[in-house]
């Protein structure tokens, strides 16, 4: 099923990430560019980062200065993560333009992409609660909460799971059909934001 494909993606993404755990490090893609599992390596990558980004930003004692470059990166970050998912969305697209969409067919609330996006997201929350139900430091009561809140994330990677091997199969059989909508994020676009455009 492709959602445990994708799902083995992001945790090889993951991992290798936490290798040097370190935002500023090297990016190197294992995978064909042309291939759905280079978007997907590609995608979780953009997602971890940013999930460090968000712990750094969080510091209180940050300084301010630092602060804002992280700020201008973590909304950079959220263009190259909202590009990624229309690639993706673009390759069910192009795999799918030939099926015979039924006339009863219905509309998804969102598209595939999007729905792997939030599995992708999920990776991360479960492999962070892992380690928070493990840590050698924490509480006894500390981890047990984790344990606890990690069983619901993975009762949640279930049920995702399953809706997007759903939706794809349903995609498939011309059950529902797709239609994609460009995000037209305005807060980075100099035409669309007044404070950028009044820099022009």
């Amino acid at each position: 099923m492709f959602s445990n494909f994708a799902f083995t993606i992001f945790n090889e993404s993951i991992d290798n990430y936490h290798l040097k755990d370190d935002v500023y490090q090297d990016f190197t893609n294992p995978y064909p560019a042309d291939s759905i599992e280079h978007l997907l390596y590609r995608k979780n990558w953009i997602d971890t980062v940013q999930w460090h980004y968000e712990d750094i930003i969080r510091n209180p004692e940050i300084d301010p200065k630092d602060a804002l470059v992280l700020k201008r990166k973590i909304d950079a970050s959220n263009q190259d993560r909202t590009d990624l998912v229309e690639y993706i969305d673009s390759y069910f697209l192009n795999k799918y333009h030939s099926v015979q969409v039924k006339n009863e067919a219905t509309i998804n609330t969102e598209s595939p992409a999007w729905a792997i996006d939030r599995l992708s997201i999920l990776a991360l929350k479960i492999y962070h609660m892992k380690e928070e139900a493990s840590r050698i430091d924490a509480s006894e009561e500390h981890k047990a909460k984790c344990q606890s809140k990690l069983g619901i994330l993975l009762e949640q990677k279930k049920d995702l799971s399953q809706a997007i091997d759903q939706l794809i199969v349903d995609i498939e059989n011309g059950n529902k059909y797709m239609k994609v909508y460009k995000q037209m994020k305005m807060y980075n676009d100099e035409e669309l934001n007044p404070i950028l455009r009044g820099k022009k």
